[in-house]
């Protein structure tokens, strides 16, 4: 009987040691799930915040380009203006100078002399 009482003896410690190392086992898949289920919910921060980041900057960028193109085109304007401006002066000397010729040289003597007198001091 002692033998019996020793194999039922081993058979309960052989069943506790099992019991315990699938215990551990559970215990370990729980941990690597619980791990890696919160390594994939920062990663989807992350990346969530990359996306969020990347389409800012995109916004950004976009309004930028959005100002530079709208400041280009107002100094286009505003330089056409001022060759318009330029041409319509020059237009109103020439018609000046047709109308009145004589004083027209007259009036460029005076302004060259009063020039050179300037530049000689």
């Amino acid at each position: 009987m002692n033998k019996q009482v020793q194999a039922h003896e081993e058979n309960t410690a052989a069943e506790r040691i099992e019991e315990r190392a699938e215990r551990i086992k559970q215990a370990t898949t729980s941990a690597v799930t619980n791990t890696k289920e919160a390594v994939d919910r920062a990663a989807d921060k992350v990346e969530e915040g990359l996306h969020r980041a990347t389409d800012k900057a995109a916004d950004t960028a976009t309004r930028a380009t959005e100002k530079a193109d709208e400041y280009r085109q107002r100094g286009r304007e505003v330089y056409d203006e001022a060759v318009d401006r330029a041409d319509e002066w020059l237009e109103r000397a020439r018609d000046y100078v047709r109308e009145k010729p004589v004083q027209s040289v007259a009036i460029a003597l005076g302004a060259g002399w009063l020039l050179g007198r300037i530049l000689r001091r």
